[in-house]
């Protein structure tokens, strides 16, 4: 795994896109801090660029660089949820402006899985990860369906954990501006 993790970095470091396995589905990502390669995240899934994109993240010390603040109901949601949770953040920074909502907010997960934390941990950025479709058509729940469009368009394709299926995406919680939550999908 050690080789797949250095390639699918070096992969990164260079602006170019990767299909890859998340704690949810497959997704397609890039550095989500780069605006060329977050643009050609929305080309591959011919998707509009006023259509967000979901950030991870490893830590909830990463997390701080990219939101002004957490809330203690937020840290309190995602230690005790054992299920991917995205929260939908106010007023990001540090991160790609297309990733951001047009009302200034961008939904971050701090992922579980393994490979995910390792590869943000050795990248030491956040990293896009939208599922491996074309915009519109049904969320693949294993590597063998996703569409060979998407497979050619992407620069790097990580061997990993292609025969797993995909239970479904995560859960998406939205902080409102007044310190309420809102379940967006569960």
């Amino acid at each position: 795994m050690k080789n797949i993790l250095c390639k699918t970095t070096e992969v990164l470091k260079e602006s170019k896109t990767i299909l890859y396995p998340t704690d949810t589905v497959w997704g397609i990502g890039c550095d989500a801090t780069n605006s060329d390669a977050v643009s050609k995240i929305y080309t591959i899934k011919q998707r509009n660029e006023s259509k967000s994109l979901v950030v991870l993240v490893d830590s909830f010390e990463m997390l701080q660089q990219y939101v002004d603040t957490i809330p203690t109901l937020v840290k309190k949601i995602l230690s005790k949820n054992k299920n991917p949770t995205t929260i939908i953040y106010n007023n990001p920074k540090n991160l790609a402006k297309n990733v951001i909502a047009k009302d200034n907010t961008v939904a971050i997960r701090i992922v579980k899985d393994k490979f995910c934390q390792e590869l943000i941990q050795e990248f030491g950025k956040p990293i896009v990860s939208t599922s491996a479709n074309i915009s519109g058509n049904p969320t693949p729940k294993s590597f063998k369906e996703i569409e060979p469009s998407i497979l050619e368009s992407v620069d790097y394709v990580v061997n990993l954990h292609q025969n797993r299926i995909n239970k479904k995406p995560s859960k998406i919680i939205k902080l409102e501006v007044d310190g309420s939550i809102k379940i967006i999908r569960d």
